[in-house]
């Protein structure tokens, strides 16, 4: 028997989708299934992989991990199934991103040098325009700086030039510094190098003459070793390099990094190497030109990048710069 007008609209009405069944999904609670593919818990930011167990909230269409405490009381029983399991752009929450921790200031190499050498030029040329009112340019023009302050502006130009090579190997895994401050003292450290074979205390020096090891032994006293550059007894300088050396030692076991190599180095710019060899150890601090010891910092070592890392970050805030 065939309907009436009437009673079609009527079973047509009852058979469509009602608005309380196409929002049926928000209200239901949220549903512990096995994940088709891989999500990100929606409370810690974790990683869900495909194929683990965690909580489908329906209504905000996100996943939450077993472990996070809100997800108990909202839990259903454990459902064995794939089929709801949402697609990556469903399951996938934003996480915020984490902050990076700050650049490491390297330092500008001769800095302090050059400040201490422009201080001291200005202060002559001060003193003598104010002793010589009419006469001071002209003193200025046909004079010269003392040495005492000519050899600032010298150790800066040495620096620079050593820092300028040290810089090149930036990407080649090892981290440097340049021209750190002992603190409570006014002296500094020219460079730190952190590559795999530990760490590299550099003191720079632009001397002329040629570096030699000399060794002397008495009748009745020990074996002697003296560091000489031309005729002038250096000896001096590999004193300073073995306090460096302790200071920097003793930065990183303060911060629980002992047993790392620590090395000095004296590198003698523009000095009257021979042609070959001329390199040598005194007392443990290696003495040689730039090529030379940059050689050493490329050398294969125990300590891995990430840990290298984080010396330079150590030292970089026991040293800062000059």
């Amino acid at each position: 028997m065939l309907d009436t007008p009437a009673e079609s609209l009527l079973r047509l009405r009852s058979s469509g989708p009602s608005v309380s069944n196409v929002s049926s999904d928000a209200a239901l609670p949220p549903k512990t299934m096995r994940l088709r593919y891989t999500g990100r818990c929606r409370i810690c930011a974790f990683e869900i992989p495909a194929g683990t167990m965690a909580v489908y909230e329906r209504a905000t269409k996100t996943v939450i991990c077993l472990e996070c405490p809100p997800n108990s009381p909202h839990a259903s029983p454990m459902v064995d199934s794939t089929t709801d399991a949402l697609p990556p752009e469903a399951a996938t929450t934003v996480t915020e991103p984490q902050p990076e921790p700050a650049k490491v200031f390297t330092g500008t190499a001769g800095a302090s040098a050059q400040r201490e050498y422009d201080r001291r030029k200005d202060k002559r040329e001060a003193r003598i325009r104010d002793d010589h009112p009419y006469l001071g340019k002209l003193i200025l023009a046909v004079s010269d700086d003392p040495q005492s302050t000519q050899a600032w502006a010298t150790g800066a130009r040495g620096e620079e030039v050593l820092g300028q090579r040290l810089d090149k190997l930036t990407g080649r895994g090892v981290h440097v510094l340049h021209d750190r401050r002992i603190p409570r003292t006014r002296a500094n450290i020219d460079h730190i190098a952190v590559c795999p074979a530990g760490v590299f205390v550099i003191d720079a020096k632009k001397y002329q003459g040629r570096p030699s090891l000399r060794a002397e032994r008495g009748l009745f006293r020990p074996r002697t070793e003296k560091l000489i550059v031309g005729s002038r007894d250096c000896t001096k300088l590999i004193h300073g390099a073995h306090k460096q050396v302790d200071l920097v030692r003793s930065a990183l076991e303060d911060a629980d990094l002992e047993g790392i190599p620590v090395r000095g180095v004296l590198c003698f710019v523009d000095a009257d190497w021979p042609l070959f060899g001329g390199d040598f150890t005194i007392d443990g601090v290696h003495v040689s030109w730039p090529k030379k010891a940059l050689e050493n910092l490329l050398k294969p070592g125990p300590v891995d990048d990430q840990t290298a890392r984080h010396i330079h970050r150590t030292l970089a805030s026991s040293f800062p710069p000059a």
